[in-house]
């Protein structure tokens, strides 16, 4: 099985920046890919970037798109969202996610991230 665990989320201002992290642990050969999700309050869960983390090709959500990074340090088995120019619509529970298959499969407990000023 493959666990999950997030870290790095907190209070920022407008326009500023905070990295989140994805620990990976277990049996990871089978998932060949990591997302990050949000789940804004009162709306749903919604995917903003993922990684395949054999060929490191990325996908964004336009709303993310030229202000945040996903990468991948496969020694560390950790998967980062670098989240920049941050907006109060970006506030939300952030929550990496493994797959295996095209259904995402394996979810970590979430991150709360507030953009406040």
């Amino acid at each position: 099985q493959v666990q999950l665990v997030e870290s790095g989320g907190g209070l920022v201002q407008p326009g500023g920046s905070l990295r989140l992290s994805c620990a990976v642990s277990g049996y990871t050969l089978d998932y060949y890919g990591i997302g990050w999700f949000r789940q804004a309050p009162g709306k749903e869960r919604e995917e903003i970037s993922c990684i395949h983390i054999i060929d490191g090709a990325t996908e964004y959500a336009e709303p993310v798109k030229g202000r945040f990074a996903i990468s991948s340090d496969n020694a560390k088995n950790t998967v980062y969202l670098q989240m920049s120019s941050l907006k109060a619509e970006d506030t939300g529970v952030y929550y990496c996610a493994a797959r295996s298959t095209p259904v995402w499969d394996r979810w970590g407990q979430g991150t709360q991230v507030t953009v406040s000023s």
